[in-house]
């Protein structure tokens, strides 16, 4: 399946990605599902986000943050390098920046039915995607729905950075200074932190 072909994946990472990827076959009689982080803190009712399962369009399977790091600007390093046009790894609001794992919505009834998703696990497809955009993750299923978010974003409902406000900046001290508020810049009130990379939350 996926996880046996996106690269460099130590134990504990292949364990959450065939986790975060292959859920709608591990509990076949669940329709719909949020998976959480244990580092956040919540702001408002859970069950608020769990409405944003309402705003999905007929295409999308899986609701996910955009990554607020340049982690994948860094990560797609080479395709970017061989297309100077492309929009992967680009900040937004017209880049593409990844995704961030952190909060997701699982409709898992969507992803058992989707063909083209079922498809996308097939190890085939996935060293298709791999090849073309020269990937080697270690993120675990935050690489795998980054990768075929850039083939295919209709999979996805993008939720509101508010939703999953993440407060890591290894990256900003680590040669990307320079775009760093481009990707981390986030407007609106806050409904859900996350503390990634052991990053402190603000204190009420």
């Amino acid at each position: 399946m996926a996880g046996q072909l996106l690269q460099e994946q130590r134990p504990r990472e292949q364990v959450s990605l065939n986790i975060g990827i292959l859920m709608n076959y591990s509990i076949p009689k669940i329709m719909r599902i949020i998976q959480l982080d244990l580092d956040l803190k919540y702001k408002t009712n859970i069950r608020e986000l769990f409405e944003e399962f309402d705003n999905f369009l007929p295409s999308a399977i899986i609701g996910i943050a955009r990554e607020m790091q340049p982690v994948y600007r860094h990560t797609f390093w080479q395709f970017r390098h061989e297309n100077p046009k492309t929009r992967v790894g680009d900040p937004p609001p017209e880049g593409l920046p990844g995704f961030n794992s952190g909060v997701m919505l699982l409709n898992l009834e969507a992803m058992r039915q989707s063909p083209l998703y079922s498809r996308l696990l097939e190890p085939a497809q996935v060293q298709q995607l791999a090849d073309k955009y020269r990937f080697h993750g270690h993120l675990g299923d935050q690489d795998f729905f980054t990768m075929i978010g850039m083939e295919h974003p209709e999979l996805f409902h993008v939720l509101d950075c508010t939703w999953n406000r993440q407060l890591c900046t290894w990256w900003r001290d680590h040669g990307y200074s320079d775009v760093f508020e481009a990707y981390f810049h986030c407007e609106g009130h806050v409904k859900i932190y996350h503390g990634n990379c052991n990053t402190p939350i603000p204190e009420d």
